[in-house]
């Protein structure tokens, strides 16, 4: 662990509004996995492993090399930061037990379904393990018996660390692939919410890499951590993390999960698009918007492209070349859908390797595909811009749009291209595009794209 100091500026009103709902999600579905198997010969060790006030257990973060009072932090009650430690308790609640009742799954607090996102999902178990922790240290550091006697020892070093098998945090690919196992699904046991948990009572998944990090920081990004690890880049990890969301998205559709008997995985489609207000009445109702990311028949159910949306937007300033790949793939994967499903998992498979290459270009920096300078304006502009913003006609989409404009100006903020004061004094702009957002029922797209113009605008303005 080491240093971050989190959101430079605080969260919107409007915004916290709406991230209280999302937080459903990182209450009931939290990032618990790696999409790879740990090998079988290290041992999960427990968080208990961790609590000395020599290591991670103190009261105050008063620590030279890292705070020391990580597990506090973790633990906190009524803050996101201490939404993994809560995450065992809430099957115990009455929304999980209904749910695991409706869907027959016995006690949830037991059952396979859902131990794999809301407790650290373990395979070799220490005695000091307990289930009941919670998404636990090494749901996200992986299992320590290999590096938790050596990684605070005099000359460690986070290569050491991460040769001796712990995830390398830092590293925006890796990072993403750890949190979208339980924020988005993953192949494993436990670690996707279909469509029919979610019918049963489980919130709508939804996941933004930066955002979702800030709010579980429970470091400080000083000089020691930078030393270590470098400072984290917020829009690269925004950027790297839109991209990876479309690749897991698309190579789990693609996968034996992409069906549920006769019927698609309904889960990988826009939730809005067939749960509306329906009409019947003397004159028509019209209740969608054509779509020109979309080339499907009026009527037809679209695959959620929230993060397909974004990442086209990063695509046009940090990866120019890519760009029109990936917007060509989207748009043949969409008319894909609309013929069978042997045409639709090729397309996907394109288009998974169109977002694995804009993942490489983002993190890995330079000419041609570096998150640099000032690409958050630029992005912001896209953003909001005509060709992308006419794509906003689904609420899914436009909440992960909203999500992202706060995330790069708050990135703006860290960075040291707007200062603090500045920023405030467009909260008002950010909050009206939140405010659009902020009931599901009540979504108006084009009210909606005039807001989120007017807060590009003003984020325009300062640079």
């Amino acid at each position: 662990m080491g240093g971050g100091k989190g959101r430079a500026i605080g969260r919107s009103v409007g915004g916290m509004a709406l991230l209280a709902v999302l937080l459903g999600v990182l209450l009931l579905c939290l990032p618990g996995g790696r999409s790879d198997a740990a090998p079988a010969a290290r041992t999960y060790v427990g968080v208990a492993s961790c609590a000395g006030s020599t290591c991670h257990g103190r009261m105050e973060g008063d620590g030279k090399v890292v705070r020391q009072d990580e597990l506090m932090r973790w633990q906190e009650p009524s803050t996101p930061g201490g939404a993994h430690s809560r995450a065992f308790a809430v099957l115990n609640g009455r929304r999980g037990q209904q749910i695991a009742a409706t869907l027959g799954l016995g006690d949830a607090a037991s059952a396979p379904a859902c131990l794999g996102c809301h407790s650290t999902p373990a395979g070799v178990r220490g005695a000091r393990f307990l289930a009941q922790d919670g998404v636990g240290c090494e749901a996200c550091h992986s299992a320590a018996s290999g590096w938790i006697a050596s990684h605070y020892a005099v000359g460690a070093s986070h290569a050491a660390n991460v040769a001796a098998g712990m995830t390398p945090l830092d590293r925006p690919q890796a990072r993403a692939s750890v949190c979208l196992d339980c924020h988005f699904g993953s192949g494993r046991e436990g670690q996707f919410v279909d469509h029919r948990i979610m019918a049963a009572g489980h919130p709508r998944i939804s996941f933004e890499l930066d955002l979702f990090s800030s709010m579980q920081a429970h470091h400080d990004e000083d000089a020691d951590y930078a030393q270590r690890k470098g400072r984290t880049d917020s829009l690269k990890l925004w950027a790297v993390g839109q991209a990876m969301a479309v690749e897991r998205a698309l190579t789990l559709y693609a996968g034996a999960k992409g069906t549920e008997g006769a019927f698609p995985e309904f889960y990988f489609f826009d939730c809005q698009s067939c749960h509306r207000r329906i009409y019947d009445q003397a004159e028509r109702s019209k209740t969608w918007e054509t779509n020109p990311g979309r080339p499907i028949p009026a009527g037809m159910p679209p695959f959620n492209d929230e993060n397909m949306i974004m990442l086209s937007a990063a695509a046009r300033v940090a990866a120019p070349g890519l760009a029109v790949r990936f917007d060509a793939d989207s748009r043949a994967f969409h008319a894909a859908i609309a013929r069978d499903r042997t045409a639709a998992v090729a397309a996907a498979g394109r288009l998974a390797g169109s977002a694995r290459a804009l993942a490489d270009a983002f993190a890995a920096g330079g000419p041609g595909g570096g998150m640099q300078g000032d690409m958050a304006f630029a992005i912001v502009r896209e953003i909001a811009g005509s060709a992308i913003s006419a794509r906003f006609t689904d609420y899914e989409g436009s909440v992960q749009a909203v999500m992202a404009v706060d995330t790069l100006l708050n990135g703006m903020v860290k960075s040291g291209r707007v200062t603090v004061g500045a920023a405030a004094g467009i909260r008002a702009e950010v909050n009206r595009a939140y405010a659009a957002v902020k009931e599901p029922n009540a979504y108006r797209p084009a009210e909606f794209r005039s807001a989120l113009g007017s807060a590009a605008r003003s984020i325009g303005a300062l640079q």
